[in-house]
Formats: structure tokens, C-alpha cells, sequence
């Protein structure tokens, strides 16, 4: 399994880009982290409409995409790595995490992830 992180917006030299370099150091698989260009100064619905093209565009062939919203299903760890196990098992090739711009996604991301999946209410760092 290869694990593309596919992020609206740029990271900045900051704790956060350290752990989540610090993370993605420990998986046992090939990973990259895309960073696509924030869309600016457009009104929202146009923005994320926009953005939802740039993440769809760098989605891997063949990838299961995962939605990072915070509408989505909420996981315990345990089922989360139980997922990422049956991906695994079953061939999947590359496991693609879609995280969308300030907006959150637009429609055409929400319909192409396999899993809308959210880490609950609270808004995170981008790369936490």
C-alpha cells in the first residue's frame, strides 16, 4: 500500500510539519505528502469547487480515496487500522487522504471518496 496525502495549502516550518513528518517516518510504507495551491480570492462555494478539482486531479490511478471532513465517520483507532489492514489484504494499491482548503470540500470530493471519514468537531492543523 502506498499512502498519498493530497493537502490544499502549503505547510509552514512549524511543530506541526515536524510531527507530522515524525508520523509519516513510522509507516512501513512508500508515502508523499502533495501540497496544492490554495484558490484565492474566490467566494467559497467557487473555491471549493475549484480546490475539489486540484485534489481529484492528483488522485493516484486505482487509489481508495479517504475524505478528511468533519462530517465524516468517526473511527476508533482500532477500526481505523483494522480498514487500512482489509485495504491492504484486499490489493488496494494506494490509499489517497483528501484534505480540502479552509472551506472544507467540495461536492465532487465528498462523492468520490470511498470513506468521508472525520477526527470530530474540532478543526485541526492541516497536517495534524
Amino acid at each position: 500500500v502506498r499512502i498519498a496525502v493530497l493537502a490544499i495549502g502549503r505547510a509552514r516550518d512549524d511543530p506541526t510539519t515536524r510531527i507530522f513528518d515524525n508520523y509519516m517516518a513510522r509507516l512501513p510504507w512508500p508515502h508523499e505528502l502533495r501540497e496544492l495551491q490554495e484558490i484565492r480570492p474566490l467566494k467559497a462555494e467557487k473555491r471549493k469547487q475549484r480546490e475539489a478539482d486540484l485534489l481529484l486531479g492528483g488522485v493516484p490511478e486505482r487509489a481508495l480515496a479517504v475524505a478528511l471532513d468533519g462530517g465524516g465517520k468517526m473511527l476508533s483507532s482500532e477500526e481505523f487500522a483494522r480498514r487500512i489492514g482489509v485495504w491492504r489484504d484486499d490489493g488496494v494499491p494506494c490509499l489517497a487522504f483528501l484534505i480540502g482548503g479552509a472551506d472544507g470540500h467540495g461536492t465532487a470530493v465528498l462523492k468520490r471518496a470511498d470513506l468521508t471519514l472525520s477526527f470530530g468537531p474540532m478543526v485541526w492543523p492541516h497536517l495534524l
